[in-house]
């Protein structure tokens, strides 16, 4: 199907682009890699008057070091997050889940920012923000703010950003020494949606688990922390039996859905188990 007609501007810098889209009003809508967006404007779901595009925008790209954290550029695409040498050393989570992002046509396409602005409940991207407690810095006609993970995915494809704000950039924290990550994800094909996805960090010490952070995909109309999971293994001996015991918790206070590819319950089953592997996989059992 063809797109609604719509009028096109690209502009070259962030106060451009902020103010083209003040300019075009409520109907107004940014584009970026467009891998989201393209297909919804060609099933007609969304018919905006103008499309902002930013793709172009130097000041939004790159990867740099500040210090106690990454700045990871909203127009950074996932394959130079995957592959990004900074990225693996003080991020190495953010990179493993960017390289599982549907297929390497999209990877070289869809960036880092218009995946998390998207706010797709069954993005893998939003999880890994949620668990590495990254901060969205959002820029509009107000000026700048940062936003937190934890406040920045509101509802389905709903963000904390006001209309006429841009993600910009993301602040993403170095874990530091003594910490161990991994993704891990159920999908039907490889290039599917998460059917259910989980984020884990864990802290390690002489054996003890000192701290967990525990995100999960799909399991909401937004990315969750399992904080029930997380409060279990704080303390616990870095044991299979251990994490095994934890991560049956995985699905408390989620609100899965039962849609075409998974139940409900099948959702909450994936949940406890994937939990469970990735949990172990980062504590090293």
């Amino acid at each position: 199907m063809i797109p609604i007609a719509f009028d096109y501007v690209r502009p070259g810098t962030v106060d451009e682009a902020i103010s083209a889209l003040a300019a075009a009003g409520e109907d107004g809508k940014v584009i970026s890699g467009g891998q989201s967006l393209m297909p919804v404007l060609r099933l007609r779901m969304a018919a905006p008057t103008t499309l902002v595009d930013i793709g172009s925008i130097a000041e939004m790209k790159g990867i740099t070091d500040g210090g106690d954290h990454l700045v990871v550029g909203a127009n950074a695409t996932h394959y130079e997050v995957m592959n990004d040498a900074l990225v693996k050393q003080h991020a190495p989570l953010l990179a493993q889940a960017a390289g599982t992002v549907a297929d390497p046509a999209i990877r070289h396409r869809g960036t880092f920012g218009g995946s998390l602005a998207h706010a797709d409940p069954a993005g893998d991207l939003p999880t890994v923000a949620l668990a590495l407690d990254a901060t969205m810095v959002a820029k509009g006609p107000n000026g700048t703010r940062e936003i937190a993970a934890k406040d920045f995915f509101v509802d389905y494809f709903t963000s904390a950003l006001e209309p006429e704000e841009i993600l910009v950039a993301v602040k993403v924290p170095k874990l530091g020494d003594g910490w161990s990550t991994h993704y891990e994800k159920f999908n039907r094909t490889a290039q599917a949606w998460a059917t259910v996805g989980v984020a884990a960090a864990v802290k390690r010490q002489n054996g003890t688990i000192t701290e967990a952070r525990v995100a999960l995909t799909n399991m909401g109309p937004s990315p969750v922390r399992a904080s029930s999971v997380e409060a279990a293994l704080a303390g616990a001996a870095a044991t299979t039996d251990a994490i095994a015991a934890a991560a049956a918790n995985a699905a408390d206070g989620t609100r899965p859905t039962s849609d075409l590819h998974a139940s409900a319950e099948f959702r909450e089953h994936l949940a406890k188990v994937l939990t469970k592997r990735a949990v172990a996989q980062a504590a090293g059992v």
